[in-house]
C-alpha cells in the first residue's frame, strides 16, 4: 500500500529517528509538512489554528495526528520540505519560495498558495564603507552565502555578461550560518543572504547592492501526487488556508451615508465583488458594508468621512471564503 511505504520512508528519515508512533497510525492520512523551527514556524501554527486543524504535539516528536481530519503533521527543517513533497514522501508542505528554488524542486512541486507571511528578500550585500558599489564590481571576487544554487545562477549569468571565465569567475563559498560576519572576518568581499528588516545587515556594516529574489511562505503539493484519493482533502485544506490568508489581508468596513453620496462612497469601498447596501428607516440614508484591504483601512475611513459618511466602523475577520 502507498500509505505503508510512505510511512516507512518518513520513519526512516534521519530527521525523524526519535518518532515512537506506529507507522500504521499514519496509513490513509494526508501528510502535511510544517517547518519545525525558524522564521516560519510560529506563523504556520497560527495558520493551522485559523484553519481549524486541531492537534497536540508531544515534546520531542516530529509527527502528530490531527484530531478533526485524517491528517498527520510532520515537522521538518524548512529546507527539506520541498524534497519531501516533490518526492511524494508527504502530500502538502509549507516552506519559503526561495527554499524551493534553492533545492531545485520547482519542477516537482506546485505552489498552491502564497501565504502573505515570511516575506523577505535574497540580497547581495557588501561593506558600506568598502570600495564595491555595484554587483558588476563584486563579480569575479569572493561571495559567501547559504544559497549556493541561487547565488551561483545569479553570478553565473553576471559573469557571462562580463565575459569572466576560469579563475576570473566569481567564487561562491557556502557558509551555513552567520553569513553577515563573513566580510568583517575577511572571508568574503560580499555576501548573499535573506533580509527581512535589514537591521542585522546594518549592524554588521553591510548594505544591499542588488536583490536576487523576493520571497515569502508558500503552500506546496507534489506536481505528481501519488494518492489521488487525497485530492478532495487537499482542496479543502487549501481553501481553508486561503480563507485565513484573505482574512488577514482584508477587514470589513461598515458605515452610513446619504443616498446622494452613495456613488462617491462606494467608489472608495467597491468591495471584492460589490458593496452591500441596505436601506435605513430614514429614506435619505443607507448602510454600506464592504471588504477593504487592511493596510488601506485608515485612508479609506478618512476618505469616507470627507465624503460625508457617518458611523464608520472597521471589523477584523477571523476567517472567510472569497
Amino acid at each position: 500500500m502507498r500509505g505503508s511505504s510512505q510511512s516507512a520512508a518518513l520513519l526512516s528519515s534521519p530527521h525523524l529517528l526519535h518518532i515512537k508512533m506506529n507507522a500504521e497510525s499514519l496509513d490513509g492520512r494526508l501528510l502535511f509538512a510544517i517547518p519545525k523551527k525558524g522564521r516560519l514556524h510560529e506563523k504556520c501554527l497560527e495558520l493551522l489554528a485559523g484553519a481549524d486543524i486541531q492537534f497536540r504535539r508531544h515534546a520531542r516528536l516530529d509527527v502528530c495526528l490531527v484530531k478533526n481530519h485524517p491528517i498527520a503533521l510532520v515537522f521538518l527543517p524548512a529546507s527539506d520540505i520541498p524534497s519531501f513533497v516533490g518526492k511524494g514522501n508527504v502530500d502538502l508542505g509549507i516552506t519559503g519560495h526561495d527554499v524551493i528554488l534553492e533545492a531545485q524542486m520547482q519542477d516537482h512541486v506546485t505552489e498552491e498558495l502564497r501565504l502573505n507571511f515570511g516575506k523577505c528578500a535574497l540580497q547581495v550585500q557588501v561593506p558600506e564603507a568598502g570600495p564595491i558599489k555595484s554587483v558588476e564590481q563584486l563579480a569575479g571576487k569572493r561571495v559567501v552565502t547559504s544559497f549556493e544554487v541561487l547565488s551561483g545562477d545569479y553570478f553565473g549569468k553576471l559573469d557571462a555578461q562580463l565575459n569572466l571565465t576560469g579563475d576570473t569567475k566569481t567564487k561562491i563559498e557556502y557558509v551555513g550560518g552567520s553569513v553577515e560576519a563573513a566580510c568583517s572576518l575577511g572571508l568574503a568581499d560580499g555576501i548573499v543572504d535573506l533580509v527581512e528588516s535589514g537591521d542585522t545587515m546594518r549592524a554588521a556594516g553591510l548594505h544591499a547592492i542588488a536583490t536576487v529574489l523576493q520571497t515569502e511562505a508558500v503552500l506546496i503539493k507534489s506536481s505528481k501526487p501519488k494518492d489521488p484519493a487525497h485530492e478532495p482533502l487537499i482542496r479543502r485544506i487549501t481553501s481553508r488556508i486561503a480563507g485565513v490568508v484573505a482574512a488577514g489581508h482584508y477587514v470589513i468596513c461598515q458605515y452610513n451615508v446619504k443616498r446622494d453620496k452613495l456613488s462617491a462612497a462606494t467608489a472608495v469601498t467597491p468591495g471584492r465583488r460589490a458593496a452591500t447596501v441596505s436601506p435605513l428607516e430614514d429614506e435619505q440614508w443607507v448602510a454600506v458594508s464592504s471588504m477593504v484591504e487592511k493596510s488601506k483601512s485608515a485612508d479609506v475611513m478618512d476618505q469616507l468621512v470627507a465624503i460625508g459618511a457617518e458611523d464608520v466602523l472597521i471589523f477584523n475577520l477571523d476567517n472567510c471564503r472569497v
